[in-house]
């Protein structure tokens, strides 16, 4: 993954920099540390490491907008709509250091699926997932929110922060430190599909168990991510089919999220 323009302007101009007063210093070395004395010339010495060692940080930090920029949309695409939308965005989505995952939330699939007045068009000919993504935010009643490490397309009714309830904190404290999956893409798939892997990556007791009337009301999920952490992905599980979730031992309980920020609105109830 290259980093962005302006970064590598700035490395190359702090790489010019330290190699000018490295050059001043091996041809003036003996009046240079008359000047500095020795304690002067270690504290520069650290200084130029210091700021060698945080290039790479520096390189590797970027905003969400970069990152989807360099995403292409694998299939040429004029149009986003119901019927290709939420499949084209989640397979063009990539692995990299910023976004792990891209989640269209309830009220976003809501749009597509039930209301059917989502549409937008891409007016440029290699269009990126950042260029859908504008599409979308400009041209429709979705918004986009970075919920670091998870992108958010959403309403104005979705809850933008996942409500967790620990009564284990051991149990939380694992989910945070392992691994979930190298990636995954779920693409309007239900609750029946989702908990038996939730049961086995995480060999956990998933409630509610599948084909249980109380997931009756749960959204279907539809995310793609790369890299995340266990805990990670039961938060993005939990902003896409929007539940809430509390953590056991040994138990993780799902249940329905009835918090709405706002109330849908639409000119006819749809059909």
């Amino acid at each position: 993954m290259s980093p962005p323009f302006e970064l590598l302007i700035l490395l190359l101009l702090v790489i010019l920099i330290f190699l000018l007063i490295a050059t001043a210093v091996h041809q003036s070395r003996r009046r240079f540390r008359l000047r500095l004395g020795l304690r002067g010339e270690l504290r520069l010495r650290f200084l130029f490491f210091t700021i060698w060692a945080a290039l790479p940080v520096m390189a590797a930090a970027e905003g969400w907008e970069s990152a989807l920029a360099r995403m292409p949309l694998r299939a040429t695409t004029t149009e986003l709509s119901r019927t290709n939308c939420v499949k084209v965005m989640l397979r063009a989505f990539q692995s990299n250091a910023t976004v792990k995952a891209l989640i269209f939330m309830p009220g976003a699939t809501d749009e597509f699926y039930m209301f059917r007045r989502a549409r937008a068009e891409l007016t440029n000919r290699n269009s990126s997932l950042l260029d859908a993504v504008t599409a979308l935010t400009n041209q429709t009643l979705i918004r986009v929110t970075f919920h670091p490490p998870l992108l958010l397309l959403h309403t104005d009714e979705d809850p933008l922060e996942p409500l967790i309830h620990i009564e284990h904190a051991p149990t939380a404290d694992k989910l945070q430190r392992t691994a979930f999956a190298a990636h995954v893409v779920y693409d309007d798939r239900d609750w029946d599909f989702v908990q038996p892997i939730l049961r086995k990556t995480l060999r956990m007791d998933i409630r509610p168990w599948r084909h249980s009337y109380d997931s009756w009301h749960f959204y279907r999920h539809s995310f793609a991510a790369w890299g995340l952490t266990r805990w990670e992905a039961l938060q993005a599980v939990a902003l896409a089919g929007k539940t809430t979730l509390t953590i056991q031992r040994g138990r993780i309980i799902f249940e329905g999220d009835e918090r709405v920020r706002a109330t849908p609105k639409f000119d006819a109830f749809p059909r």
